[in-house]
């Protein structure tokens, strides 16, 4: 019976150790990983702004003005049809502009503007992408321009480029006065409207569509 009641005390001590000292042990492991989780050192307060900066949302991006030319008197109409269903308003206008004398390298007016046209295609081919079928020049339709310089100099390393395609009825030579060119500008052009310019650009061989000049765009 002895025996019996020395197990149970010793049961009772034994158990007493382990709630009193393990369960400490236990509540300071527990303390010491919220600690390594919050890493309290780590810590830092956001300004207001460097909050704001986070909760901004990103600003839809700018439009832009947009200018696309240079179209020949003869074009002019056929691009006013064209940016018609595009619906600018009064975001759409045009300027005039007379392009200076210079020296140009170009192939001498052409049968007619179906073979002008067949010729366009062929310098397509041998990977000239710049060129212009001249429409409404009286001396120069239907010539082909292959590009305009400011010198004489620049002109010749042209041609010869072009003859290093295999473009050999090209010529270069100085350039009278031109007739005004006209460019289509607008203001507010969203990225979608962009592609559709770009789109129309490609049925008037010649043009491009470009930023407007600095002073244009505070206009």
């Amino acid at each position: 019976m002895r025996i019996l009641f020395f197990i149970l005390g010793l049961a009772n001590v034994v158990f007493f150790a382990y709630a009193w000292f393990g369960a400490g042990a236990q509540a300071s492991g527990d303390e010491q990983i919220i600690g390594q989780q919050l890493n309290p050192e780590k810590i830092r307060l956001l300004a207001p702004e460097q909050v704001s900066a986070l909760t901004r949302k990103p600003e839809p991006p700018k439009a832009a003005c947009l200018e696309w030319g240079a179209l020949a008197a003869g074009d002019v109409a056929r691009a006013e049809q064209a940016l018609e269903p595009l619906a600018f308003g009064a975001k759409l206008s045009q300027r005039k502009q007379e392009d200076a004398a210079g020296f140009w390298v170009y192939i001498a007016p052409l049968a007619s503007r179906q073979v002008a046209t067949q010729k366009a295609a062929e310098l397509k081919r041998l990977g000239v992408e710049e060129y212009f079928v001249v429409p409404d020049d009286p001396k120069w339709r239907n010539a082909i321009s292959l590009g305009v310089f400011k010198t004489e100099d620049a002109a010749k390393a042209r041609l010869a480029a072009l003859r290093a395609k295999g473009v050999k009825s090209a010529a270069a030579g100085p350039r009278g006065p031109q007739p005004d060119k006209t460019y289509f500008q607008v203001r507010e052009a969203s990225p979608a409207l962009a592609a559709k310019l770009n789109e129309l650009k490609q049925g008037f061989p010649g043009t491009d569509v470009r930023e407007c000049a600095a002073e244009e765009k505070k206009g």
